[in-house]
């Protein structure tokens, strides 16, 4: 018996991948994951705030003075050679 599922376009395009496939080069690596950015500062502050929820309550203000130092770190440093 054939199997008769509905076509799912979004899994069809995430299986061939973009279209077009000639994006420019910018100088930044190709992300690792949907949701990096590229820059490992800023991927690496992502990562923190991305378990805050396993850190207690109290905790999260200097959690969140940290993600805030790295973030202006990483602007206001010039990038590095590519």
């Amino acid at each position: 018996m054939a199997d008769h599922r509905p076509h799912d376009a979004a899994a069809s395009a995430r299986e061939d991948g973009p279209e077009g496939g000639d994006e420019p080069d910018d100088g930044l690596a190709a992300p690792a994951r949907p949701d990096a950015t590229g820059v490992p500062e800023v991927d690496a502050v992502v990562d923190d705030l991305a378990r805050l929820d396993d850190r207690a309550l109290d905790e999260h203000p200097a959690v969140f003075e940290h993600a805030h130092a790295e973030l202006r770190r990483a602007l206001d440093e010039p990038p590095g050679p590519a």
